[in-house]
């Protein structure tokens, strides 16, 4: 195992590397200077000149990416062009609130569609196995930003039930902080739940026709024993693929949920730098979201040795 995850994070290391080339490129070859953002209606030349200098932009494009790269090597992300805040400090200060937010969208999911989709498999052509393909039809077709409006109409203006938008800390407020988080955790994680239960669905499916399930039911193995035990954690091996994929796409997933709920975190944050032409901070940000998914297939791999035994790591 040791010698796996020890060859599995040296092949990371080119992949980083190309990582940084394209985050590097994709943000310094965007339309738009933040000189321009900066000086305000004070756009002289030389004014603009004199910051292009300070922020290093009138160096060639492969000494900017040597220096950033520099940089990156000794965990400095560099300085935030609008507030001056180190972009390290910027995002650590916003990863909680997403983590946060993330975490229990992402359960929200799991309560949802595991057990869905383990029903719908067990009693299919049933009503409730239509229920179950009609939510996921509408929860892969139906964007999140749609559900959070719909959500924030229903539940806060019209019956005033959750509040519908802001932070409230875990730590000061524990109430507060659950009634702020569940309608853009609901909106987070609708679209994954739909996923997730659709997976488990036809992996179920799959699973319950295999010749030791039949086996298990011949010497008398209860339906629930052989449904819960026996076939269920088999059922899950391609589901954890795609829970992998959403928790590394916790970031990308919450810019737009965060924007509508006014959840300060670093999918806002990102959002705030864009239309700021800060490209330090979405250079940290999306350097951040591709070393996630990263680590997150990673953790996917070593989770498929626990739910079958017959996978080997030699």
């Amino acid at each position: 195992m040791t010698a796996y995850v020890v060859r599995r994070l040296a092949l990371m290391l080119p992949v980083a590397f190309l990582v940084t080339i394209g985050v590097f490129l994709l943000t310094h070859l965007t339309p738009g200077d933040p000189a321009l953002i900066l000086l305000g209606e004070d756009r002289t030349p030389d004014a603009i000149a004199a910051i292009h200098h300070q922020l290093g932009l009138d160096q060639p494009l492969y000494v900017q990416y040597l220096t950033w790269l520099g940089h990156i090597l000794r965990l400095d992300l560099g300085r935030s062009v609008t507030t001056h805040q180190p972009v390290l400090a910027a995002i650590t200060e916003r990863l909680p609130a997403t983590l946060e937010l993330g975490g229990v969208a992402l359960l929200w999911s799991l309560l949802v569609a595991i057990p869905l989709g383990t029903i719908a498999a067990v009693r299919r052509g049933s009503l409730i196995d239509r229920l179950a393909t009609g939510f996921t039809v509408g929860g892969v077709s139906i964007p999140n930003f749609f559900i959070g409006i719909v959500l924030i109409f229903v539940l806060s203006v019209t019956l005033r039930i959750f509040p519908f938008g802001g932070y409230v800390p875990f730590n000061k407020d524990a109430y507060e902080n659950l009634r702020h988080i569940v309608l853009p955790a609901i909106a987070l994680g609708t679209a994954g739940a739909a996923i997730n239960m659709r997976f488990t669905r036809s992996s179920m499916i799959e699973v319950l026709n295999l010749d030791y399930i039949r086996t298990a039911r011949a010497k008398g193995a209860s339906w629930q024993r052989v449904v819960f035990i026996h076939a269920l954690k088999n059922a899950l091996i391609p589901v954890v693929t795609i829970i992998g994929l959403q928790v590394g796409g916790i970031i990308e997933g919450a810019v737009v949920t965060e924007t509508v709920f006014t959840w300060p975190g670093v999918g806002r944050l990102a959002v705030e730098s864009i239309f700021n032409k800060d490209y330090t901070v979405v250079q940290g940000i999306v350097l951040l979201a591709a070393f996630s998914f990263m680590f997150a297939n990673l953790v996917v791999d070593l989770v498929y040795g626990w739910l079958d035994p017959r996978i080997s790591y030699a």
